[in-house]
C-alpha cells in the first residue's frame, strides 16, 4: 500500500454521519463511442445541522478505454424516509477525453442498522 500513514491524516473531532453512494453515469458519445462509467464512494460528514444539512461528495469513476472522470460537489438537503433520510444529487462529471457524463443518484439511507 505504499507509504500511506492513516494515523497522520486529519480526523474530525465530532463524528456525525456519512452516506454510501453508488451509481452509473449516463451514456456519452452516443454517435461515435457510446459508453458510461460506474462509481462508488462514501460522502463526507455533515455540513450544516439537523435535517437541514448537506454532504460533500467526491469520486473518480471506473476506467473506459484509458480514461476516467472525476466529480466533487455537494448533495441536496436531507429527504426524510421514515426515521432516516437520504440525499439527492444531479450533476455532471469533469471532462476527460473531450466529453462529460451526466449522472444522478440518491444516497443510501443514513445509519441503516443504527438505533
Amino acid at each position: 500500500m505504499g507509504n500511506y500513514d492513516y494515523m497522520n491524516c486529519p480526523h474530525p473531532v465530532v463524528l456525525t454521519h456519512v452516506h454510501e453512494i453508488l451509481g452509473s453515469t449516463e451514456i456519452a458519445e452516443r454517435n461515435c463511442d457510446p459508453h458510461n462509467h460506474r462509481f462508488a464512494t462514501v460522502s463526507n460528514q455533515v455540513i450544516g445541522s439537523g435535517l437541514n444539512h448537506v454532504h460533500e461528495v467526491g469520486f473518480r469513476t471506473d476506467f473506459y478505454e484509458d480514461h476516467f472522470h472525476e466529480f466533487c460537489g455537494i448533495t441536496g438537503p436531507a429527504i426524510v424516509v421514515s426515521d432516516r433520510h437520504v440525499h439527492f444529487l444531479e450533476s455532471v462529471t469533469r471532462a476527460a477525453e473531450g466529453h462529460v457524463h451526466d449522472f444522478k443518484f440518491a444516497t443510501l439511507i443514513n445509519d441503516p442498522i443504527g438505533d
